[in-house]
């Protein structure tokens, strides 16, 4: 019965987090993702729609990178500072304008019917990104075989098992432990007790990566495919 519900929660799976590593990954016009303020957009088909357009520039030049810094953080819109040559507040983009940014003075053929701003609309978005990775080595003690995870603190064990499932088909099929305790896997890993140690190794400038806590899965002899 668990492994069946597993398997239904695990087919309609949607990333809700990804690393930026993961962001960097699309960092093509075809393929096109940047993060800011902690959402993650796939701008790939603002891309198409602009083909060819000189203000996709600073779009194409931040592919796969965080842009928080082109937002104000309170307003969650773009910088704005004061125009020297009208006394006005405008967008600051000093990266160069871009798609949906007025120009600097009124202009006949800019054309202000596009709706909302692709900053704003959230059609763009595919998920968040994590406020923090950490590292975990899953250890199968039936194979023997070790992986290190680059996982988002924020994810639940079942959403760190969709990470595994490339190493293991079958990873359902385990019951996953760390130090002897099942874990929740409704939980995230702070939550299942698996402490994030980096604070600690940086105040003692140690590296991190030396230390990995190790989730070990245990065969249930079921056999659970995805």
């Amino acid at each position: 019965m668990a492994a069946r519900a597993a398997r239904g929660a695990m087919e309609t799976f949607q990333p809700r987090y990804f690393t930026p590593r993961e962001v960097s990954a699309h960092a093509r016009p075809g393929d096109l993702w940047v993060s800011y303020l902690g959402r993650v957009c796939d701008l790939s088909p603002l891309v198409r729609q602009h083909k060819g357009d000189v203000l996709l520039r600073p779009i194409l030049e931040a592919a796969g990178k965080d842009i928080s810094h082109w937002f104000n953080p309170k307003t969650r819109d773009i910088q704005t500072h004061v125009d020297p040559l009208t006394g006005c507040i405008k967008y600051y983009t000093p990266q160069g304008r871009f798609i949906h940014i007025p120009p600097q003075l009124p202009r006949s053929d800019w054309a202000n019917d596009f709706g909302l701003p692709w900053w704003k609309d959230s059609k763009y978005e595919v998920g968040i990104l994590a406020s923090k990775t950490r590292r975990v080595r899953i250890i199968n003690t039936l194979t023997l075989q070790e992986h290190v995870l680059e996982v988002c603190a924020e994810e639940s064990m079942w959403e760190i098992l969709r990470r595994y499932l490339p190493h293991n088909a079958h990873a359902a099929s385990y019951t996953w432990k760390y130090k002897g305790v099942s874990l929740d896997m409704d939980k995230t890993l702070e939550q299942n007790k698996i402490p994030d140690e980096d604070v600690e190794f940086y105040r003692l400038n140690l590296d991190a990566d030396l230390y990995t806590p190790g989730i070990l899965l245990y065969f249930n002899d079921d056999l659970t495919e995805f």
